[in-house]
């Protein structure tokens, strides 16, 4: 079997844990950060597991 290449633009999105967890990054935080609150901006700094839906299909795409 050839080697399972990895989806670069997934790789830039998505982490992977050393359990096996994916984990994104929030959205809303790139603009327009002057009517957002301190405690809204504190919270999207986060990183959180992708959903169940969505973490098989991420999965495929980061063999490595």
């Amino acid at each position: 079997m050839p080697k399972l290449k990895t989806h670069r633009g997934a790789a830039k999105r998505f982490k992977k844990t050393a359990s096996g967890k994916i984990l994104r990054s929030k959205a809303y935080r790139r603009h327009i950060l002057t009517s957002k609150t301190t405690k809204q901006k504190r919270g999207l700094r986060q990183r959180v597991e992708i959903s169940s839906a969505d973490a098989r299909r991420v999965g495929h795409m980061l063999p490595n």
